[in-house]
């Protein structure tokens, strides 16, 4: 029997200090909600959820682009489904203009109509997207994914010679109305090829973004199971080395009181 040297206490308080280590570090998983600390809980794992991690907010960045490029693509709809519309009555009129029992006087007035609705898709053919132009001989690039994949919308010039000829027709006289008619046919055919097209990218767009979204589920999914805690299994780990460190400060205490029996053999 020794009193210098209490070789149960050392080991008692090691253990005491392990536990009290774990139950620190249970409590920081438990109170942060992560299962990785410190880089040395997992380092693996910690380098594999930071990488999905920032994959995520890639995929975030390119669903906003695809969201903004959608949003383009239906204000030009727009815009074009109006243009159709004044292209369908210009037509109209051209018909009307050829009419043999119409004097000269009211073709002016047909051509006053159809001049004004030139001028309205001449306007619209400058307007613009967050200062982009809708309607220019510019394609647009799309991001697709988080890797920075695009695809290219054709743009859509309403600058045009099938345009132009259409704007710049005249409906005065029978011979001009029957050129006129022509010339807006040909845009009418060439309006309903651009609208397509837009609905095909808007198609494409609408896929891209919900194959987006099953992608950023997934890899956030992926890198939950890597980083986050799981409650229940780190409350259990919690609730044991509480007690250890409990029962470790009572065995402490009783391994500090040992040396004391020495005391009686010198009574």
């Amino acid at each position: 029997m020794i009193i210098n040297t209490n070789i149960t206490a050392e080991i008692s308080a090691h253990n005491l200090q392990a536990s009290q280590a774990n139950l620190s570090k249970s409590l920081a998983r438990l109170s942060s909600g992560s299962r990785i600390i410190n880089p040395a809980d997992d380092a693996a794992g910690l380098a594999v959820s930071s990488r999905l991690d920032a994959q995520v907010g890639r995929i975030r960045a390119a669903q906003d682009n695809v969201s903004n490029a959608v949003s383009f693509t239906q204000t030009q709809d727009g815009y074009l489904k109006k243009i159709a519309k004044a292209l369908d009555r210009m037509s109209e009129l051209t018909i009307l203009a050829q009419d043999i029992t119409k004097s000269d006087a009211d073709r002016t007035l047909y051509q006053s109509e159809f001049s004004q609705l030139s001028e309205y898709i001449s306007n619209a053919a400058t307007k613009d997207f967050n200062g982009v132009s809708l309607f220019s001989t510019n394609n647009l690039e799309v991001t697709l994914d988080s890797e920075g994949n695009t695809f290219t919308m054709l743009g859509i010039d309403l600058s045009r010679s099938v345009y132009t000829d259409a704007l710049s027709s005249s409906v005065t006289t029978t011979t001009a109305a029957k050129a006129a008619l022509v010339a807006v046919k040909a845009a009418i055919n060439q309006i309903s090829e651009d609208r397509a097209n837009i609905g095909a990218y808007q198609a494409r767009l609408n896929s891209t973004a919900e194959q987006l979204t099953v992608s950023k589920e997934n890899l956030t999914a992926a890198s939950s199971r890597i980083r986050d805690v799981d409650v229940a299994q780190e409350a259990t780990e919690f609730a044991k080395q509480n007690i250890l460190v409990q029962s470790g400060t009572a065995m402490l205490a009783q391994a500090n009181a040992l040396p004391q029996s020495a005391l009686r053999l010198l009574q």
